[in-house]
Parts: C-alpha cells; sequence; structure tokens
C-alpha cells in the first residue's frame, strides 16, 4: 500500500495507526491506535461510515488508476456476460465492483477459511450475506453482515436450512433429512456441523441483531 501511495512504510503504517483509534470494533477490543490524529482523517471516516457504496467505488477507481489498470481487473469481476459499453454496463460494472469489495473484506476477516467446516480452498468460498442485500440497503457493504462459506453451506444457509443461533452455533433444519437417500452421504456431512461453533474471525464479527433477523426466518 505505501508503495502505491508513495509513500514510506512507516508513514502508511502511522496512518493506519490513526484510523485505528477511530475504529469502535478495535475499541471493544482494548486497541486503542495513536491517540493524536489530524481531523481530516475523522472526516474520512465519517464520510465512509455514512456513505460505504459510494467510497468503496470511488477507492476502488483509484486503487486502479494508480495502478494503470481498469476497474474490472483491479477488482477481479467477471466481465465475459457483460453487454458492449453503455449505461447498462456501466450499471453492472459499479454493482459488481461493489459485490467484489465485500467478498474481500468478508473472506480476509475469516483468513479465507469457512467459518462452519474450516474450508481454506479460496475457490469454493462464498462471502454470504447475512441479511441479503435487496433486503438491506444500510448493510451491503457492512462485513459484520457477512460469513465465510464454502458453497454447499452457503446456499443451505440462503435458503433458510441453516442459521446460527444467539451462541453462535450452527444450526441445521431437520428438513435437509427429508431429501432422496441417494444424497444421504452429502446430507449426512452437512448435518455433521449441527450444534458446532462458528469459527469467528477477530475482525467484523458477525452482527447478532442481523444473524437473529435472519434466524428468525429459517424452517427449525
Amino acid at each position: 500500500m505505501a508503495k502505491l501511495v508513495g509513500r514510506s512504510v512507516g508513514a502508511a503504517s502511522r496512518k493506519l495507526a490513526n484510523f485505528a483509534r477511530l475504529d469502535p470494533a478495535l475499541k471493544q477490543r482494548g486497541i486503542k491506535g495513536l491517540t493524536h490524529g489530524a481531523k481530516g482523517e475523522e472526516e474520512v471516516w465519517n464520510e465512509f461510515a455514512q456513505d460505504p457504496e459510494r467510497l468503496a467505488l470511488e477507492s476502488e477507481k483509484l486503487v486502479a488508476a494508480r495502478l494503470g489498470k481498469s476497474v474490472e481487473a483491479t477488482s477481479e469481476i467477471e466481465t465475459d456476460d457483460l453487454p458492449e459499453a453503455g449505461i447498462e454496463r456501466e450499471a453492472l460494472v459499479k454493482l459488481r465492483v461493489k459485490q467484489s469489495f465485500f467478498r474481500r473484506r468478508v473472506l480476509s476477516a475469516y483468513r479465507f477459511r469457512c467459518c462452519v467446516t474450516g474450508l481454506t480452498n479460496r475457490q469454493l468460498l462464498v462471502a454470504s450475506h447475512i441479511v441479503p442485500w435487496a433486503a438491506d440497503v444500510a448493510n451491503r457493504l457492512n462485513p459484520r453482515n457477512g460469513l465465510s462459506l464454502n458453497a454447499l453451506h452457503d446456499k443451505a444457509f440462503d435458503r433458510h436450512l441453516m442459521w446460527i443461533d444467539d451462541d453462535f452455533l450452527v444450526r441445521l433444519s431437520p428438513k435437509l433429512c427429508e431429501s432422496s437417500t441417494t444424497s444421504k452421504q452429502t446430507v449426512d456431512w452437512l448435518m455433521s456441523f449441527d450444534g458446532k461453533p462458528l469459527l469467528l474471525p477477530d475482525n467484523f464479527r458477525p452482527d447478532p441483531v442481523l444473524i437473529a433477523k435472519h434466524a428468525s426466518r429459517c424452517e427449525r
């Protein structure tokens, strides 16, 4: 990052420590950061907190510009199915850039492992929204509204056949066992994690309010 912004490593580190003093999640862990920062840092922090979608997109564009690449390339989004240049393509690119930003935030918080199984194959991991993207605009990019899940448990979570209880234990619906006997081995593997503790990250732990909201809709 220091190289990207044309500063020394020490200067970049100090700037991050200045921002750390404003982070409520770090404060809860007793991490204070550097106490003497600039007013501008507070303005940047507050602006990002109030409008994360716009700021996330702007930051991705700045990174792309400094690297001399397109935002599609630096955000590593799929472009093969996008329409030709125009309003529709631009809107889809913006959406995917934001989703990519959310994915990287969530997966990195969980150190690129599934919070249910511990799987670390990045190609099989999904940054799953606890409350869906369309249902909660304010929390679309909130990493505390995300879980790092393998693709199969992600689908169960999305279909409300899996939820997290108040003690952060994994719960799976008995309805999963009503499937065909030909899939018994897969279902047994899924159900083997019922009651297991969630593998929680150090930062951006899932928001209990959002967890409860999702759980209330699940098939017990």
